[in-house]
């Protein structure tokens, strides 16, 4: 039996109301049964991303881990903000506040990543007219009549609708109630994730822990699979962005955290499921229509 399989058959062993004897076969499923379902019922009460957990042995005496893998990929569904008649102001608070929190859990980027990401694709980093005019002549041999034709920032950015514009976003006493109830508990269940220590939260995302755990890891794309962008209106910047993590894949942990011994699987739970109620709240926001409350 693994250290893994040890680690967390420790904490299994633990919580058996009747002890009984298993052979080694029996107890690794066993193990593996009780916590996983541990964490099924942490995690099925909410559908916003697909989530799953695999342990991880580790290498060369590092102590085995477990990490969260989103298997969602795309845009995320918006609800009433990206489709309903609410004023602008009420929609532009509410994505901007999902544009600033999600990221805390899920492997999700917005516009302002999306727009870097094109700066450097189509303009050698530059994020005004001006320099991306001059890059185009400079390194991509434009001429002025070729930059009639070429995108530029000011007419990406033209293309976002009002709502995804945060200085569009009402403040929050001139919000309705029910909505700015909603905005409220977002930023608290935020603000108890963000008071949990790296080492024993679940949701904690190190790039460099991750490579040490996910040999060949570094080969996938940095961009994470799911995207608060609207694709009706940026579907070809992403294309552009996301094609190596089509063919390699996409930077899809949502979080890894080691556990160098059984009694850091509880910590592990309840960062767990603080994570899964900033998800409901989340995802009650996307489904609340302020306009019929």
């Amino acid at each position: 039996m693994g250290p893994h399989h040890k680690l967390i058959g420790a904490w299994a062993a633990a919580r058996e109301t009747a002890p009984r004897r298993y052979t080694r076969a029996q107890a690794r499923i066993r193990i593996e049964q009780v916590f996983r379902a541990a964490v099924l019922d942490i995690l099925a009460p909410f559908d916003l991303a697909d989530l799953r957990m695999t342990v991880l042995k580790g290498e060369e005496g590092d102590s085995p881990a477990i990490a969260i893998v989103c298997d969602s990929m795309g845009q995320m569904d918006l609800g009433w903000i990206e489709t309903s008649d609410a004023p602008i102001a009420w929609r532009a608070a509410a994505y901007h506040a999902l544009e600033q929190s999600l990221g805390c859990v899920l492997p999700v980027f917005g516009y302002q990543d999306l727009f870097e990401q094109i700066a450097m694709y189509y303009w050698d980093g530059e994020t005004d007219d001006e320099g991306a005019r001059q890059s185009l002549i400079d390194y991509h041999g434009a001429d002025e009549v070729d930059l009639e034709e070429q995108p530029l920032p000011s007419t990406m950015n033209a293309r976002r609708p009002d709502w995804m514009i945060t200085a569009n976003a009402a403040r929050s006493a001139q919000l309705p109630t029910g909505l700015r109830q909603n905005l409220r508990s977002l930023h608290d269940a935020r603000r108890a994730l963000k008071s949990l220590q790296p080492e024993r939260n679940a949701w904690h995302c190190d790039i460099d822990l991750i490579y040490q755990y996910v040999p060949g890891f570094e080969e996938c794309s940095s961009l994470p699979p799911l995207t608060l962008v609207p694709t009706e209106q940026f579907a070809p910047e992403l294309d552009d962005v996301g094609r190596h993590g089509m063919e390699m894949g996409f930077m899809d942990i949502a979080g890894l955290c080691p556990l160098p011994d059984s009694g850091r699987i509880d910590d592990w739970l309840t960062s767990l499921r603080l994570g899964a109620q900033f998800l409901l709240v989340a995802q009650a926001l996307i489904e609340l229509d302020p306009t019929k409350l």
